[in-house]
């Protein structure tokens, strides 16, 4: 017969040892569980971050499409929309293979469109790698079909462009130039949503008191710059056959919605002027928004002085009285231009700033969902 040795004192505590740590979390308390539940969201993230290469094609899609709105909107300054009469050809030549020396020392109207066309294309290029690169390593679903929606937006805006050629329509061109914002804010989501800060944020108090405030601030920011950018088009693609009582509807409504988006930007500003370490991922762009709608407030009335000259109220201030508008002169086009720019600019700080503030409360979120014995699904949603 075999000899059975009692339990030692040594096996309930190799066998305690043995537990999931993760029981603390629906038995514990106090410091224990939130450092076991801090443990879990680390490891979530950990296993839910992508390749870095997918945030930095994201990054390079942003900082090219910026141009590429300038670009546009000079096209449309400059009236140059039809100084390539053919699309997706120029003059019957392949895009790519068009004489450089033409295009370079040819007219200028055909540099700004047929550069607005390459620009385009290699922004199309990026965003098929950037596609490609999603598919491939980013775990999260919702990201992949972001990045899907990039893809998809970006050859309907190039087919835009090329209907707008084709019909020579000013309705499409106003719809290309309001739809190629709204693909900027995309791309900015998709980089905002890869980069560091969507996974290392811890947010204290501060940082998260702000976020609350301003969750719906920030989602009316978004939605004011871009409904200012659609009235903008408007003014930028007036119909010839436009009445005057329109017109001035139109110019009333813009300045109504430039007074709403101002307000609504410093408001941003000063509500998320978060101090501290953690509280710089929000301080700077709202600050960098605060000081853009400012900006865009002095180009705004740059613009109406560069193409309309001086307003009857205005008339006795010094200068304008002898100023003279030279419609598309080189400093007026650079004006306009840049206040359609910098208002696609507004939108994608706006949009940067919506998607770290519902991060910050995504994050809290997640982590009281843990602390009260949630699974770890809640952590995985469509935030996570």
């Amino acid at each position: 017969m075999t000899a059975v040795a009692p339990p030692s004192a040594e096996q309930p505590r190799r066998a305690e040892a043995s537990r999931p740590r993760v029981a603390s979390v629906e038995s514990g308390a106090g410091g224990g569980a939130a450092t076991c539940a801090s443990g879990l969201v680390g490891s979530e993230r950990a296993r839910t971050r992508p390749s870095k290469g997918l945030h930095r094609w994201a990054t390079a899609l942003v900082l090219l499409t910026w141009p590429l709105i300038w670009v546009g909107g000079l096209v449309t300054t400059l009236d140059a929309g039809m100084a390539v009469p053919d699309w997706p050809n120029t003059y019957g030549y392949n895009m790519f293979a068009y004489p450089w020396q033409t295009w370079l020392f040819g007219p200028f109207d055909l540099f700004i469109e047929h550069g607005h066309r390459l620009l385009a294309s290699v922004v199309g290029m990026i965003a098929i790698v950037t596609t490609v690169v999603a598919f491939r390593s980013e775990p999260r679903p919702w990201v992949r079909y972001l990045a899907y929606g990039a893809l998809g937006a970006v050859i309907f805006q190039g087919v835009l462009g090329g209907v707008r050629v084709l019909l020579d329509a000013r309705t499409v061109a106003m719809i290309h130039g309001c739809f190629g914002p709204a693909f900027f804010a995309i791309c900015v989501a998709l980089a905002a949503c890869t980069g560091k800060f969507w996974f290392d944020v811890q947010p204290d108090e501060r940082l998260l008191a702000a976020a609350r405030r301003s969750r719906r601030l920030t989602l009316w920011m978004v939605s004011a710059a871009f409904l200012q950018i659609v009235v903008g088009a408007q003014l930028r693609h007036v119909p010839p056959s436009a009445s005057q009582s329109w017109f001035s509807h139109v110019v009333y409504t813009h300045l109504a919605l430039a007074c709403l988006v101002v307000g609504l930007g410093g408001h941003v500003a000063w509500r998320l002027r978060v101090p501290g370490q953690s509280g710089r991922w929000l301080r700077f762009p709202a600050t960098c928004l605060g000081c853009l709608v400012l900006v865009q407030l002095a180009l705004g009335v740059g613009s109406w002085v560069a193409k309309y000259g001086y307003p009857h109220f205005a008339q006795s201030w010094p200068g304008a009285a002898g100023f003279l508008s030279h419609a598309q002169g080189y400093s007026e086009s650079i004006i306009v231009t840049g206040h359609a720019a910098t208002g696609s600019l507004i939108l994608a700080v706006a949009t940067l700033l919506m998607i770290r503030v519902r991060r910050v409360l995504s994050v809290v979120h997640a982590d009281d969902g843990l602390l009260s014995g949630g699974s770890m699904t809640r952590l995985q949603g469509s935030w996570s």
